[in-house]
């Protein structure tokens, strides 16, 4: 269940994020609570994450996944295409989540 959570955390994160981006600086008031209540939403999840999930590995799975998919819809909706670089580094950032999700026993399998 705890992955569940971790993708319901996740998935809350991103749309608080691009909320957070619509709100132009917390000027748009639906934008804004949506920003809001995402982010409420997200935390709450990632909360019951850490009742089976350990703290240093739930927060790099959903960090590391955040900012992958935000940097993704960014690219789609917003035309913020990433240079190479900075698609190396989310290369390296998913290569990580995969390392410890696969071969970690820090993780309960």
């Amino acid at each position: 269940m705890g992955y569940l959570y971790l993708a319901l955390a996740i998935g809350s994160e991103v749309l608080a994020t691009l909320a957070l981006k619509e709100s132009e600086g917390f000027t748009y008031l639906i934008s804004s609570v949506v920003c809001f209540i995402a982010y409420t939403v997200a935390f709450f999840f990632l909360s019951l994450v850490l009742k089976t999930v350990a703290v240093g590995v739930a927060y790099a799975i959903w960090a590391g996944m955040g900012i992958v998919l935000i940097a993704a819809i960014s690219a789609v909706f917003y035309k913020q295409i990433p240079d190479f670089l900075a698609l190396m580094g989310m290369f390296l950032i998913l290569s990580g989540v995969i390392i410890i999700n696969v071969f970690s026993k820090t993780v309960n399998h």
